[in-house]
């Protein structure tokens, strides 16, 4: 019979790579945490861990058995946090897990408001380069709940969050022109021949700021270039968002970032590529929420701000005013495009 404690015993090995630091971690002796390792093998029938000369792996059934291992471990903790919760004794700790842009531009806004709201709540933070990865951590029972783009075939709840917009960045001496640096125009305002849109197939022939190949906006560019009839060159990939923009505007190259990660001061021309760039922003989980999961992410629906306005900024120099205004996700941030999102879990 299999328990949480050889679970615990199982991934906290893993994690090491070691027996011995798995053990002062858990705070128990070497014999007594091998002793639970042979006795779960036993228990599944088959070696869980291969032991090197250096080093601990896990063999192909280990492989196996660690995700189910973690999500047993995970619900557990969910069920001992809302138990104390329930009797008032702690506020519990909520797992949050995203990609890199979106912990970069949407989240810590969203964040500083809910520690306003709820101090006593603990937030842990996942953060991942791929969609698929984030998606295959939520699978394994990682997180309590994902926020990112729209995973596909995914089957638990899902809350639409609104669509992201992706904008070019160009050294001041781009190939947009030479007029000196502009910024992205509000929504409500006429883009006029200074802030117009600049065609991705103008920029066939750039070498680009470009992302490396684990990152999922490598996958954005990619294909919005293939959708403009080019493949991008290549000048520099980073692994890094945030310094996507701030090689574009050294002279690099251009770049297509989202927006909400331009920062404020940026003295770079920020412009919207025709045809625009969007990806729909979900926040999901595995099964319905349940309170404090739930009332995180209706705070999350609210507070999010996925089109920032950024406009032309009126100093010398021509910088690019902060991204601290704009829409709201799913008000004046728009539909998640046209995919059948499903919605139950979260009302």
């Amino acid at each position: 019979m299999t328990t949480l404690r050889q679970f615990e015993y199982l991934v906290t090995v893993v994690d090491t790579g070691s027996f011995t630091r798995a053990a002062e971690l858990l705070h128990v002796t070497q014999p007594a945490l091998s002793h639970q390792v042979r006795a779960l093998e036993k228990a599944v029938g088959g070696p869980l861990l291969e032991r090197l000369p250096r080093a601990v792996r896990p063999t192909p059934m280990g492989r196996a058995v660690l995700p189910h291992a973690r999500a047993a471990l995970a619900d557990a903790e969910r069920l001992r946090a809302a138990a104390l919760s329930a009797a008032g004794l702690a506020g519990g700790e909520l797992e949050l897990a995203t990609v890199y842009s979106v912990s970069l531009g949407l989240l810590p806004p969203v964040l500083r408001a809910w520690r306003a709201a709820h101090p006593e709540v603990r937030i842990r933070l996942r953060e991942f380069a791929h969609t698929e990865d984030l998606r295959a951590a939520m699978t394994a029972g990682q997180a309590d709940v994902a926020v990112g783009p729209l995973p596909t075939g995914w089957e638990g709840p899902i809350r639409e969050l609104g669509t992201e917009e992706f904008v070019l960045v160009l050294p001041s001496d781009g190939p947009a022109g030479s007029e000196g640096p502009q910024g992205l125009e509000g929504p409500d305002r006429s883009a006029g021949p200074d802030g117009a849109p600049v065609p991705l197939a103008t920029l066939a022939g750039c070498d680009w700021v470009h992302y490396a190949p684990g990152n999922g906006l490598a996958d954005v560019l990619d294909a919005a270039c293939a959708e403009a009839g080019f493949r991008p060159g290549v000048a520099v990939r980073t692994e890094q968002t945030a310094a996507a923009p701030l090689l574009a505007a050294a002279g690099l190259g251009p770049a297509l970032v989202p927006a909400n990660i331009v920062p404020p001061g940026f003295d770079g021309r920020v412009r919207r590529p025709e045809p625009p760039v969007r990806r729909p922003l979900v926040a999901y989980t595995r099964t319905r929420p349940d309170a404090l999961t739930t009332a995180f992410v209706e705070l999350l629906s609210r507070r999010v701000r996925l089109l920032p306005d950024i406009a032309a900024g009126a100093a010398a120099g021509g910088a690019v005013a902060g991204a601290a205004g704009g829409a709201r996700g799913g008000a004046a941030g728009g539909p998640a495009g046209s995919a059948d999102v499903p919605t139950d879990g979260f009302s």
